[in-house]
């Protein structure tokens, strides 16, 4: 998009926050960047240049602008919806795994060298892979300044720096302040201290977005000890690298709260990510929906509730093992078997705050199940794990999309509904389509579309490439506890 500089600066010329995310806007009179839409007065043509992320902007040297703080706008959509390697690497990257493998470990997990990986990340990010972990740690770092009461020694070491030195020069170059100066002007701007404990972040998001079915599924199909519903906040168990994690998510008008407690503060930026790739949060919910609007039979159901994300989920493998679980039963009897096998094998968690317990089982934990379950099921969920624990089929953020549909079709027990179900939560693919689910079949039946499976592929071809979303607006026309939230019929303790 930044090389059509008309279009771009139209945006900022309008102030539009649906192009927050997707560039950065560079001013080279003041050597400030900012977000699309920033309220500062529209900078003059000549004087400025468009990036393609943040990172790419302070490698050029310019700075953050301390009014629209774009380092804190929601995420580009590319990286989430597409397979290809930048998108995989960009995925990896907020992960954590430059600053936990360097870039070799990053190139050699994508299967490329460190030559051909930075060549590619400049070309379409303008930055590569160093500089991007570098504009990450420096956000994380913002976050940790502001939000908790660590001393900057402990902030400099959680958010990924080498050295102290490091950690004061890069918060000075990319914020134009002082760590002290930052933590200072949030203390007067929020009227608050920062108390030690959790850490508090807003997540933002494109508008609009519907919480009844993201939250609403989320909460349906909680299993009890790791997920929960308290009034109107989501609450899970996240397995991190450095040791567990507990989240909180509200949905607020222009963002959604997030709550982090974590065992070790090095992994703040992965639980951040994870926690908006489980909300689908860096989509953009307007060209999905003008897509979907077209067709006349989700047109209405389009204008009635927009801004439907896909419910994603917090761990890969975790979600292939509960897809599973669930084949050819209903969504309580899934929570069922997948509550007995946490309350067996489960890690045990520590939650003041509420009443989580357990780790969802790693799949090592899997090997031996130790809960009664249909033969069959028991021979998928096995060739699963031994896919998992082989190598063969990688479901974390930067694995490849094609690889891993390519490995799960050829696994016994994996149909179109489990696979397809695996590709739009854990995969993030947009146009994954769940023809054979029951409630899509009965959607497209009251919609006057094709109910059989093979007919509504073919029409769901004009919905493309935005298919995932238009399963979740068929499902929002039946009377489904996943459409409701805050949840009414599972709270906590569930």
């Amino acid at each position: 998009m930044t090389e059509d500089f008309d279009r771009c600066y139209r945006a900022i010329r309008s102030r539009d926050p649906r192009f927050d995310g997707w560039f950065i806007t560079a001013v080279t009179s003041t050597g400030i960047y900012c977000r699309p839409s920033c309220p500062a007065m529209t900078p003059k043509r000549e004087n400025v240049r468009f990036y393609p992320s943040a990172a790419a902007a302070q490698q050029a040297g310019f700075r953050a602008c301390k009014r629209c703080r774009p380092d804190a706008a929601p995420g580009s959509p590319e990286w989430d919806g597409r397979a290809d390697v930048v998108a995989r690497a960009m995925r990896m990257i907020a992960d954590g795994v430059v600053d936990r493998d360097g870039v070799p470990g990053l190139a050699a997990q994508l299967g490329y060298s460190v030559r051909q990986l930075q060549r590619l990340l400049l070309a379409e990010v303008g930055a590569g892979p160093i500089a991007v972990a570098r504009a990450q740690r420096a956000q994380t770092a913002r976050v940790l300044i502001e939000t908790t009461a660590l001393s900057m020694t402990d902030v400099a070491f959680a958010s990924g720096f080498a050295s102290i030195r490091q950690f004061n020069d890069t918060v000075r170059a990319v914020f134009a302040s002082s760590p002290t100066d930052l933590r200072r002007r949030a203390a007067a701007r929020d009227g608050t201290t920062p108390a030690p404990g959790a850490i508090a972040v807003r997540l933002p998001f494109r508008r609009p977005l519907c919480p009844d079915n993201l939250f609403g599924h989320l909460a349906a199909t909680a299993v009890p000890g790791v997920e929960e519903v308290r009034g109107a906040t989501y609450r899970r168990t996240l397995r991190l690298t450095h040791g567990a994690g507990i989240v909180e998510l509200t949905p607020a008008a222009d963002h959604v709260a997030c709550r982090l407690m974590l065992a070790d503060l090095r992994d703040l930026a992965a639980a951040i990510s994870r926690s908006r790739w489980l909300l689908d949060l860096d989509a953009d919910p307007v060209a999905v929906d003008e897509q979907l609007a077209t067709d006349p039979a989700l047109a209405p159901i389009v204008r009635a509730a927009p801004g439907r994300r896909v419910p994603r989920c917090a761990d890969g493998p975790e979600l292939a093992v509960r897809a599973v679980l669930g084949q050819q039963i209903s969504t309580a009897a899934a929570r069922t078997y997948a509550a007995r096998l946490v309350t067996a094998i489960g890690e045990p968690v520590e939650d003041r705050g509420g009443g989580l317990t357990h780790l969802f089982p790693a799949p090592e934990a899997l090997r031996e199940v130790p809960v009664a379950m249909p033969a069959s099921r028991r021979r998928t969920l096995a060739a699963l794990l031994d896919a998992l624990a082989g190598g063969r089929l990688d479901l974390g953020p930067g694995c490849d999309r094609e690889a891993a549909l390519d490995t799960l079709g050829r696994l016994p027990g994996f149909g179109p509904w489990t696979i397809g179900t695996i590709a739009m939560r854990a995969l993030g693919d947009p146009d994954a389509f769940v023809a054979g689910d029951l409630g899509v079949r009965r959607a497209a039946e009251a919609l006057g579309l094709p109910a059989t499976p093979g007919a509504l592929t073919a029409r769901s071809a004009a919905w493309r490439p935005w298919r995932a979303y238009a399963v979740q607006y068929l499902w929002s026309t039946g009377d489904h506890e996943i459409n409701r939230w805050p949840a009414t019929s599972i709270q906590e303790a569930a």
